[in-house]
Order: structure tokens, then sequence, then C-alpha cells
């Protein structure tokens, strides 16, 4: 039999966020997240997302031991300001036992009835600053510190549970080498001239800080017309600062600023700490800050995490200067592969962007659907 108990205090809320250290266990590709941080990120006193949303989280139970988890999530910008009834639901793992992923979800569909909500979608955050999907695709490929790793069952369950897919997402790859500076080197100096661009670059991060909320503002701006969007916040732009800016190496942030000094452009770069995090096991201290700092100072491999370009200015070739900095960054450090965030099969914008490089999809996911 299985029992659903809803997590109401903050012993429960740390076996949530465990359980799937037992279920990947004997995973050498799932990348587990940090315990603290991902506590901090269900604290509705901590993040600022719930000033704007509403979460229930749940376990599952059999035989008295846990097996399966999932978060009931209603973002209220996107129900009452763009007019999505939809209930999401994310975080959502299970053993391979229909019955189990079948009580989870159904309590998820319970809330969006109660709420009057027309559908539910998984798996997805709070925001687009969250991990998205459940993998379809590339089982064998080591996940990262940003998207979700599961089992090959789990796209099983859901189509037999009635959903059906919703978004697509891919995940690309390309050797550093492929950025071949000739495609872009003469362009970077006509489209500065032309257009009055600049670059800017970094050396500490309390040089980035002053510029960050206009980095945020951008950010809306460019991916409003996506189907996914829900914009970031004034309030969620200094939790975000904090948690992600300042671990970022400065010299991974390039910005582009127009000639009245207007940010137009900005890309984001992390180090792979997959391996570090693997090392880690959840735990910063003793050992896991040191993995990451290592990983931080020497990794070899770097993730695309976010790029943003003005409306304005698509389409117009100022992802050559971008990727003109990125070029001489790369050969200082000697970086050698380059991976790339979950997108959205539909933005063909991104797709343009990086066709030079020769990409490989080595990953998909999705996010599923179903009617309430």
């Amino acid at each position: 039999m299985i029992t659903i108990k809803e997590v109401t205090s903050q012993t429960e809320l740390k076996k949530f966020v465990t359980f799937p250290f037992s279920l990947y266990k004997d995973s050498k590709y799932w990348v587990p997240p940090i315990i603290k941080d991902e506590l901090e990120t269900f604290d509705k006193t901590k993040n600022p997302v719930f000033k704007n949303a509403d979460a229930w989280f749940y376990l599952a139970y059999k035989d008295n031991k846990i097996v399966g988890r999932v978060a009931a999530i209603i973002n209220r910008l996107e129900v009452e300001r763009q007019g999505l009834r939809k209930m999401r639901f994310g975080w959502f793992d299970f053993i391979d036992d229909q019955e189990v992923s079948k009580a989870l979800l159904q309590k998820v569909a319970e809330i969006g009835t109660k709420n009057n909500l027309e559908y539910m979608e998984g798996p997805v955050g709070f925001s687009n600053l969250d991990k998205v999907g459940v993998l379809v695709e590339g089982f064998d490929h080591i996940g990262t510190m940003i998207t979700w790793y599961n089992y090959p069952y789990y796209k099983t369950h859901y189509e037999n549970l009635g959903f059906v897919k919703e978004k697509e997402y891919m995940e690309n790859k390309f050797p550093a080498s492929n950025a071949d500076p000739a495609l872009f080197t003469k362009l970077n100096d006509l489209i500065k001239r032309r257009y009055g661009l600049k670059e800017v670059n970094f050396t500490s991060t309390k040089e980035v800080m002053p510029l960050a909320d206009e980095m945020f503002d951008l950010f809306n701006e460019t991916y409003s017309k996506l189907s996914s969007f829900v914009p970031i916040t004034e309030v969620q732009k200094n939790y975000f600062k904090k948690k992600y800016i300042s671990f970022i190496n400065p010299e991974y942030i390039k910005f582009i600023k127009d000639k009245d000094d207007k940010l137009i452009a900005f890309a984001i770069v992390m180090p792979s700490f997959s391996e570090a995090l693997q090392k880690a096991k959840g735990k910063l201290f003793p050992f896991g800050i040191f993995h990451l700092l290592k990983a931080k100072k020497n990794s070899k491999d770097v993730i695309f995490y976010l790029i943003g370009i003005h409306p304005d200015y698509q389409n117009k070739g100022v992802t050559a200067i971008i990727f003109n900095e990125y070029y001489k960054t790369f050969k200082e450090k000697g970086i050698k592969m380059c991976y790339r965030t979950p997108e959205l099969e539909e933005n063909v914008a991104i797709k343009q962007m990086w066709k030079h490089f020769d990409p490989v999809i080595y990953k998909r996911r999705r996010t599923y659907k179903k009617s309430l």
C-alpha cells in the first residue's frame, strides 16, 4: 500500500531533499545537489520566489520506507498575470513502481483542481532559473549541477499515466576547438564599429555586482516571448545575485554595451562542477568545498549557463563579440569541452547562434502535460 504524506517539518524536508541520494546511490551519472542549498531553495523565509508562489511537498511511503517525492507548485505570476492556469510540479523522483508515481501525481492534481487550474505540467521548478525537464535521451552521460538526472523508466511512467509531451529541450556540446576564431574575429571588429559596441570583461565579482540588476532585466527582455517564460522579479534579483553570481568565475562573465553605456548583451559560463559535486556527496564540509574550489579553478569543461541579447540586437552578429572574448579566455585556461544548458526546441534563434560551432545533441529532456 502506498501512503502519501505532506512534508510539514524540517526533518521531513531533509528527507525530501535526501531521498534521491538513496535512489541514485548506484548511478555514476547522477550529480547530487548540496543539501544545505537545496533546503534553502524550499525555505519560505529565504527564497523570495515564495512571495509569488505556493508550494507543497510530498513523500510517498511503502512498507514504512520512502519510495518517492514531488513538489506541487503554483506560480501566481504565471496564473494571475499571464493567464496560464497551470499547476506546476517538480523534484519528482520515484522507484520503478507505477502506483508510487500515480499516487504522487494524484496529489498534485488534487491541488490543481482545488485551485481551479486547467492542467498540470512538469517536471519544472519555480522559475526559469530552476531545473527543467525529465531526461528522455542521454542517460549514459554525467549530469550537471543545473539539470535533473533520472532513470529511463520515468518517461514510461508519465506516458502510462496519460501525460503527453508539452515541451522538448535539447542539450548540446562541442569541443572548444570548434570555436574557430576565423569565424568571428573579423566580424567582431565590424559589428563593434557598425553599432558602436564595446565588450566588458571582469577580473572580480565586485565589478560584476553593480551591473547584475541590469543583466536580469535584459534576461527578462530576451526571453519574454518564449511560451515557458516567467519573469524574474525585483526581489528575486538580490537572491540570485547572492546564490549564483558570487560563485561564478568573473572572467567567465561577458557583457556587451552600446555607445550610451547601456547593456545590450551578456553571457555567463560556469566551470563544470559535476565530478566535484559527486565527490562532495551533498556536503560542503569538511571536504566538499575543497573539491568545488578545485573545479572552479581547474575544470577544463565549461557550461554555457545564460546568454541574453536585447531584441533590437538579435540577428545582428553581436554573438561574434561574445565568442571572440570567450575564445581568448578559453585558450588561456585550456578549456577542452563546452556544454550548453537545456534549450527549447522551438527556440530557432538560439540554434542559429550556435550552428557555426558544429554542436552535437547528446541529451534530450521534456516536460509533460495533462489536463485536470
